[in-house]
């Protein structure tokens, strides 16, 4: 029996995104203080010109592919259609023990998506296939890959290799031994988005790059240790801040975790280095992730 598709009206060209590398993150964020943003400029100044040793940087974009289709039986969100999400909630949403329980099925399959992924990376794929392999898995558990057309977002996976900091575009760029690439996979499932991403390593990694990655989940468990009712928004990036510098990594500080649900990304702002977000947290609230790069402390 035939299957019928919908291509994703995809409102930009491939090119209109670009994967966020750490010498462009630099930008006013409402949480974080210039002060604040003038001293990673100056990090970033001098540890761009240090060797973190050995690694394939990444210039430029490879050729990106059209998106995969959509079969006419997926629930889709508004944006498949128009590339533009609906508005979310104004504040940090409270969630029923109901719809708790709907993000936790949602974050299972984004789970089940994941361990997909990792029974298959390897050398020599490329994160075009890695798209391929996430949108049809997916498909096959009738969800919807979220970030495919979100603001025009040209694929169904995030892949970030190396010197890309986040919302890296699948290519036909072949992976290679001692790349680092997180992979940032959310689906819509029975009207709930569900997150994760995970960090893999090719092959074999040298000193420096296994160490970013050991350090980045020292502060993902000791942040997500922290949390609860009435703790601070405010406190997660100072643990994260507190961690890394310890660990003598950097949090990227211009990207942030957000609130997520029946909407992709919403409140609360969720700042993993020092910051002054106002708010706390409470039972019912859902929100993600962080992001560390391998600039040693050094000063």
């Amino acid at each position: 029996m035939a299957v019928l598709t919908r291509p994703a009206k995809i409102v930009s060209s491939p090119a209109k995104w670009r994967s966020h590398g750490v010498s462009s993150l630099f930008h006013k964020l409402p949480g974080v203080s210039y002060t604040q943003l003038q001293q990673y400029r100056t990090l970033w100044d001098i540890f761009r010109k240090t060797d973190f040793g050995s690694y394939d940087v990444l210039d430029n974009t490879g050729e990106v592919s059209q998106a995969q289709p959509v079969p006419s039986h997926i629930a889709c969100p508004v944006y498949f259609e128009t590339g533009e999400p609906a508005e979310g909630p104004s504040g940090p949403e409270l969630k029923a023990e109901w719809q708790v329980d709907s993000m936790r099925e949602s974050c299972r399959l984004a789970r089940l998506v994941m361990n997909t992924v990792a029974e298959n990376i390897k050398s020599g794929m490329t994160t075009e296939d890695i798209d391929v392999l996430v949108h049809n898995k997916i498909i096959e558990n009738g969800a919807y890959p979220s970030p495919l057309n979100y603001h025009g977002f040209p694929k169904s996976v995030c892949t970030s290799v190396n010197n890309i900091a986040c919302h890296g575009i699948p290519d036909d760029r072949k992976l290679i031994d001692g790349d680092i690439i997180s992979v940032d996979i959310t689906v819509f499932y029975k009207g709930y988005h569900g997150d994760c991403c995970e960090t893999f390593i090719i092959g074999d990694a040298d000193e420096a790059g296994q160490h970013l990655v050991d350090a980045a989940r020292k502060c993902r468990d000791e942040a997500i240790a922290i949390c609860g009712p009435g703790v601070p928004f405010a406190a997660i990036g100072h643990k994260v801040e507190q961690v890394a510098r310890r660990e003598r990594v950097t949090v990227v500080p211009c990207f942030i975790g957000h609130g997520i649900g029946t909407y992709f990304h919403g409140p609360p702002d969720i700042y993993h280095c020092y910051n002054n977000y106002p708010g706390t947290m409470e039972a019912g609230m859902t929100f993600t992730e962080f992001l560390i790069d391998l600039w040693y402390w050094t000063l």
